[in-house]
């Protein structure tokens, strides 16, 4: 595809100046966790990590993606936000967020 786009074609494909940033996020529970036990975890993590930060979660119960819930970024802070949230879970033996990426293409650096 050409790169000299026009500015709403840009916005359209979400890069240069309207690219769109999240973080991955791996999970790993602790051995003997009970089904319920879980679903708790996962519905205050959702009201509490994410929706409560602004933000927006795509996946599944031990892998997904942590994005804005609308059209734009996570900053930093959010995602260090989400980060001091799950450290403090006795339910996880370990999590993996990633650095801030391209929600949209992840192969893609971040812009300055």
């Amino acid at each position: 595809m050409a790169t000299n786009r026009s500015r709403r074609l840009r916005k359209k494909l979400c890069v240069d100046e309207f690219q769109e940033l999240g973080c991955e996020l791996t999970l790993s529970f602790r051995d003997g966790l009970s089904e319920a036990e879980m679903d708790s975890f996962v519905e205050a993590f959702l009201r509490d990590g994410v929706e409560g930060n602004g933000l927006g979660y795509v996946g599944g119960d031990d892998y997904g993606f942590v994005c804005l819930a609308k059209r734009g970024s996570v900053n930093a802070e959010q995602r260090d936000k989400v980060e001091a949230w799950l450290k403090g879970r006795s339910e996880l033996t370990g999590f993996t967020l990633s650095p801030l990426m391209d929600v949209w293409y992840p192969e893609n650096s971040v812009n300055a």
